[in-house]
């Protein structure tokens, strides 16, 4: 009788650890409500408030980058040779076709890219799976981090998406913390 209680009680904590590891590798889910906090938390501080109601944060679970938007995005990152924040602007119309490939560079300095990883299909345990359009750094052609992965905020601190097509994205710059600015401000 011991034995068998030991053994349950083994299988009971294995599959405590197992569920816990699940649980970690899950990216944070926000609720509508919670989404619309942090949301209006993450508002760059500006007097101009064309840029106030046009500019807005994005997160992973919104899958900024599943369709071709024709919108500009303000990128603030940086790889794992630096700890500097850096800021890229790209506008979000590159197609998926088998011209441009898997990717394409949207900025690059030495070791360091971020580029966006088009939208491909492939093969995991002999079913085909889509892998969504999104965003990643590469470091060293070895490293790399997307933006939908848990854990991203350590290379991504943060995407804002200027949500307007017929305005001029403002010119954005980064302060020595990596928190975005107006230029001129």
């Amino acid at each position: 009788m011991k034995k068998i209680l030991i053994i349950l009680g083994t299988i009971t904590l294995i599959g405590t650890s197992t569920t816990s590891l699940v649980a970690c590798n899950t990216p944070q889910e926000y609720t509508h409500e919670e989404l619309a906090k942090l949301k209006e938390k993450n508002k760059i501080n500006t007097a101009n408030q064309e840029i106030k109601d046009n500019l807005e944060w994005i997160t992973p679970q919104e899958k900024p980058f599943n369709t071709v938007d024709n919108k500009w995005y303000y990128v603030v990152w940086h790889s794992n040779s630096s700890e500097n924040w850096r800021i890229t602007k790209f506008k979000n119309d590159i197609k998926t076709s088998k011209e441009n490939g898997k990717r394409t560079i949207v900025n690059e300095d030495g070791v360091e890219k971020l580029f966006i990883l088009m939208e491909t299909r492939g093969l995991i345990k002999n079913k085909e799976v889509k892998f969504p359009k999104d965003i990643a750094v590469q470091w060293n052609s070895s490293f790399s981090w997307k933006f939908s992965q848990p854990y991203s905020e350590t290379v991504f601190k943060s995407i804002y998406c200027w949500d307007s097509l017929d305005k001029q994205e403002p010119d954005l710059i980064i302060d020595n913390k990596g928190n975005i600015k107006v230029k001129g401000e």
